[in-house]
């Protein structure tokens, strides 16, 4: 796990947030006032039982859904009020994300695939490229450049969107299920790189079932019916 946290602003703060769904008909209050703070440098888990609220949480922050009400703030910066555009480049900038089926795309390569988000957020090519190949060989992809996502296995396909997700440099990371589709090797692979960029300094948020990647974070935080569960709070060592 990394060191103490780095000092500065938050790498993310919210406050407040609710979510309801299906408002009209049968109302499903998903968020019931989430406040939340990771430090930058931490690896935090969030964990519970299906349907506690875990997944639109990490989709609120990460801009996937709005929010009814609250606040959130990435390194500082609060995203209440900004234009689309405005509010796009931020995500953009401070969020890289990962999903449980990878979400690659088939026809592009491996590298095509990693260097894709950097194009989207304004790089060259020449900039974008060397950071993709620099990232997929720290990661042990370097040789797998030029294939296709189907021929890979599931740890190799999850660790070609970590990179993915890492390409822009993001304050934080966020997670979903990261390790759901694996089997016991490519989860402890994903476990194995989620400590190594830890231990870089890269800010992780995780939302996750499954012991092991809880266990492997320096925090833990349970939901239960859209409201973080103080009690079972967790702090790993540091």
């Amino acid at each position: 796990m990394s060191s103490s946290p780095a000092a500065g602003p938050p790498a993310l703060e919210v406050h407040g947030l609710r979510k309801t769904y299906d408002a009209r008909s049968a109302p499903v209050r998903a968020l019931r006032g989430i406040d939340l703070v990771v430090d930058t440098g931490e690896f935090v888990a969030l964990t519970g039982p299906s349907g506690s609220g875990k997944t639109t949480l990490l989709h609120v922050v990460a801009g996937l859904e709005p929010a009814d009400e609250g606040t959130i703030a990435l390194a500082g910066t609060a995203l209440d009020g900004l234009s689309a555009a405005r509010l796009a480049r931020i995500r953009r900038q401070h969020v890289g994300l990962v999903f449980q089926f990878f979400n690659l795309v088939d026809h592009m390569t491996v590298l095509e695939n990693v260097v894709l988000p950097a194009l989207v957020a304004g790089a060259g090519t020449v900039a974008a490229t060397d950071r993709a190949r620099d990232l997929l060989d720290r990661l042990g992809l370097l040789d797998k450049s030029s294939e296709l996502p189907p021929v890979l296995s599931g740890g190799q396909r999850q660790r070609v969107a970590i990179a993915r997700a890492l390409v822009n440099r993001p304050t934080v990371l966020l997670a979903d299920e990261p390790t759901g589709a694996l089997d016991s090797a490519g989860t402890a692979d994903v476990l194995e790189l989620f400590a190594r960029i830890n231990e870089l300094g890269q800010t992780i948020l995780v939302v996750t079932h499954s012991p092991d990647v809880a266990a492997a974070a320096g925090r833990q935080v349970q939901l239960r019916d859209g409201c973080i569960d103080s009690p079972a709070v967790v702090s790993g060592s540091p």
